[in-house]
């Protein structure tokens, strides 16, 4: 399925999804605007652009929640989320 997103403010974009309002995002400091509603975390991360080998996080009051790739997102507008390299052991 493939579907249009768009940075900033551009028009509603051309989309065969079940969402039919779209809503801004910010994913690594940029604005997108996605269609609002239910995602996998994986597939959220396909939608915005976000390489699959790394992992989404979510600002939520000041503080970055790891996502997992395989949970559900309930995406209404206004969220933050950073991308970041998979953590591994400490050395």
């Amino acid at each position: 399925m493939e579907m249009k997103v768009e940075e900033g403010r551009g028009g509603p974009g051309q989309h065969d999804h079940r969402h039919d309002r779209e809503v801004l995002v910010k994913v690594d400091g940029k604005e997108l605007r996605v269609p609002e509603g239910e995602y996998i975390v994986a597939d959220f991360k396909k939608l915005v652009g976000v390489d699959a080998s790394r992992e989404l996080g979510e600002v939520v009051h000041g503080e970055l929640k790891p996502l997992d790739d395989h949970q559900g997102i309930h995406i209404k507008g206004g969220e933050v989320f950073v991308s970041h390299a998979r953590g591994g052991g400490s050395a």
